[in-house]
């Protein structure tokens, strides 16, 4: 079992607008990603028991992740507890080429309904940031925040309680998708960018994985699997 080292700070500051900001201050220095080609671009390795290139960010207390063997398989389980923590990993993924985003994931233990509009309820079982940073501007920077919503139906979209427009939060699971079942996911993140900030986003640089209870107070558990982008 391999766990998530940190030393960051617990910071008392807004939980969506930290992270998106926290990813487009790293440093530039990105890792070598191929994209001559068409096979696809590996970002999660879990199931070959890899967390290199992953880092993790505290906000309200650390969510534990950690690689788990689930059957045959190994996934990363995380697990919240009145906490907000993510795990980020930079990246230089060409959204032409590799337009496809495609991960599998499940929740173990839910939230409640939750009004997940608003900064009280801004919390989630299950969630992965997709970050386009926005140069020397970084009020441009945008993402999206593909979620298992414990209250929304699925394809809701709305800005981010505290961030804004800056982070999309798009509902690609809801309360209906049973627990404990593995759902396989492909989002077509070139398109997405599109239909929610009405541009067109070439390039992104960050991806996170968020498990969060902070505001609710609750106990949520997810699992995910291996991440990676293809063409198609």
């Amino acid at each position: 079992m391999k766990t998530i080292k940190t030393t960051d700070k617990i910071l008392p500051l807004p939980l969506a607008l930290l992270f998106t900001l926290s990813l487009f201050f790293l440093p530039q220095q990105l890792s070598a990603v191929p994209q001559s080609t068409l096979a696809p671009i590996l970002v999660g390795t879990f199931s070959a028991n890899n967390l290199d290139g992953w880092r993790e960010k505290v906000f309200a207390n650390k969510t534990s992740y950690q690689l788990v063997k689930q059957g045959e398989q190994t996934v990363l389980q995380a697990t919240a507890n009145s906490s907000a923590s993510g795990l980020f990993k930079e990246v230089d993924i060409n959204l032409k080429t590799h337009p496809f985003i495609n991960w599998k994931w499940k929740i173990d233990k839910g939230l409640p309904p939750l009004a997940e509009k608003t900064k009280a309820g801004d919390d989630y079982a299950a969630r992965i940031y997709i970050v386009a940073k926005g140069g020397l501007l970084f009020w441009k920077t945008k993402a999206i925040n593909y979620i298992w919503s414990s209250s929304e139906k699925v394809g809701t979209i709305w800005p981010n309680a505290f961030a804004k427009k800056n982070v999309m939060v798009l509902t690609v699971r809801s309360p209906e998708d049973t627990q404990g079942i593995w759902y396989q996911e492909k989002r077509n993140v070139y398109e997405d960018f599109k239909q929610v900030y009405g541009e067109e986003i070439k390039y992104i640089q960050a991806i996170a994985i968020m498990t969060d209870s902070d505001n609710s107070g609750g106990l949520a558990q997810a699992s995910y699997g291996d991440i990676f982008f293809t063409a198609h």
